[in-house]
């Protein structure tokens, strides 16, 4: 009896030791260059457009095995959903790393505190704020050369943009706000509004919305501009002038980022050659580089304004948002 005990108990144990080696021995038999990159994960909020930016996440996790968590915006809010988000979140942050796909609100964000104090946030190459038209319905010869002629009455429910509230288009209204001054500036914005023009929910929409005949002319980016060329659609960007605006991409890492080593290695990642040349040959760029004073376009004090961004904020919501 003692001994069918003991038995019985011995092939218990070997049993388990057996089930164990099952599952141990596969992961000791895999080359240890594959069991060195399992590397964790790191968490990214972007308002980069997603078509973009699955791909680089995915070759990042095959080159290092960290597997990365993306939290995307909406069309509507763009960056302003994210920020708020991780303003939401500063005493205990989420997030390990921002990608915005424009520059304002990552400023905002640096002044507050919410980035790491060394090398906390960096500028990643720029697309541009455009004038685009439908050339099926608007010759060029006729269509607006600058913003201001924008207000006309000839353009009278003509022309599409996004809710200056949000996103690239805020950023570029408020960089007019101080390029004109206050005055001048509100003046425009009134006319415009006056002119009612097509407000949607995002610059692709507007792409559509002029591509698809709705409207002969708006207001949007380069980036959306090149998707609806590659669709077939009948647009043309117009040249760039002192009233546009080059808007640059911006990588940041959170202070007290949850996964830091990590967050390092995607911060890097994205700012390497091969991540900028793929997203230049793919017009989600329009230039690789950082410096932009030889181009057209408005030359932003950003501590300026974002000293001002509450006031012009509120400015727009009285005239657009009625």
């Amino acid at each position: 009896m003692r001994n069918c005990g003991l038995n019985t108990v011995a092939g218990r144990v070997g049993l388990g030791l057996f089930a164990l080696l099952l599952v141990v021995m596969p992961l000791l038999m895999r080359p240890a260059a594959v069991r060195g990159k399992e590397g964790g994960s790191v968490v990214i909020y972007t308002s980069q457009d997603e078509e973009y930016a699955d791909p680089i996440f995915h070759e990042f996790e095959k080159q290092t095995g960290i597997r990365v968590l993306p939290v995307y915006d909406s069309e509507a809010v763009k960056t302003v959903g994210l920020v708020n988000r991780l303003l939401r979140e500063q005493s205990h942050p989420q997030c390990d790393v921002f990608w915005n796909n424009e520059e304002m609100r990552t400023r905002m964000l640096a002044a507050r505190g919410l980035f790491r104090e060394t090398n906390g946030w960096v500028l990643t190459g720029y697309r541009s704020r455009r004038l685009v038209v439908n050339t099926n319905l608007l010759p060029l010869a006729q269509a607006p050369k600058t913003l201001s002629e924008a207000t006309n009455v000839i353009w009278r429910g003509k022309v599409a943009l996004a809710y200056p509230l949000f996103g690239t288009t805020a950023t570029h209204f408020h960089a007019l706000r101080q390029h004109w001054g206050d005055a001048a500036w509100q003046t425009w914005c009134r006319a415009l509004a006056a002119n009612k023009p097509f407000l949607v929910d995002g610059n692709s929409v507007v792409v559509k919305m002029v591509g698809g005949g709705e409207a002969p002319l708006g207001f949007t980016d380069s980036d959306d501009i090149a998707g609806g060329q590659r669709e077939g659609m009948p647009l043309v960007a117009l040249p760039l002038t002192d009233e546009s605006l080059l808007i640059h991409n911006t990588l940041g890492i959170l202070r007290g980022a949850p996964h830091p080593a990590e967050a390092q290695k995607l911060f890097e990642y994205l700012q390497s050659k091969p991540v900028l040349d793929r997203l230049f040959r793919e017009h989600a760029l329009e230039s690789e580089a950082t410096e932009t004073s030889g181009e057209p376009g408005l030359k932003v004090d950003w501590d300026g304004l974002l000293h001002d961004l509450d006031a012009a904020t509120e400015e727009l919501k009285a005239i657009f948002l009625r």
